[in-house]
């Protein structure tokens, strides 16, 4: 259950962190020409968008996981789940 409320950090991680490095690439990249330039940030926005679908894609994976995993444990039982009246002092 704690891995299933980490999901949508992790989505949320996932999409923005490499937006922003696709949009620093922009200040960071230098080349020779411009069509060189212009070719070196294209590659890392299409590497960057295939990052973002990885990470859905392994965040979508592990959530049904968790969900799966969730539905099979069903509600918690408690065996035996009443006093016994010689608990305390048993007999022999």
């Amino acid at each position: 259950m704690r891995l299933l409320r980490l999901m949508p950090t992790a989505w949320l991680a996932g999409t923005l962190l490499p937006a922003l490095m696709a949009f620093a690439a922009r200040y960071l990249l230098s080349g020779g020409t411009a069509a060189e330039l212009a070719r070196n940030i294209q590659m890392f926005d299409y590497a960057m968008i295939g990052l973002v679908i990885l990470i859905w894609t392994l965040v979508l994976t592990v959530t049904i996981g968790c969900i799966i995993v969730w539905l099979m444990k069903g509600p918690a039982y408690v065996a035996d789940g009443y006093d016994v009246s010689h608990s305390d002092k048993p007999r022999r």
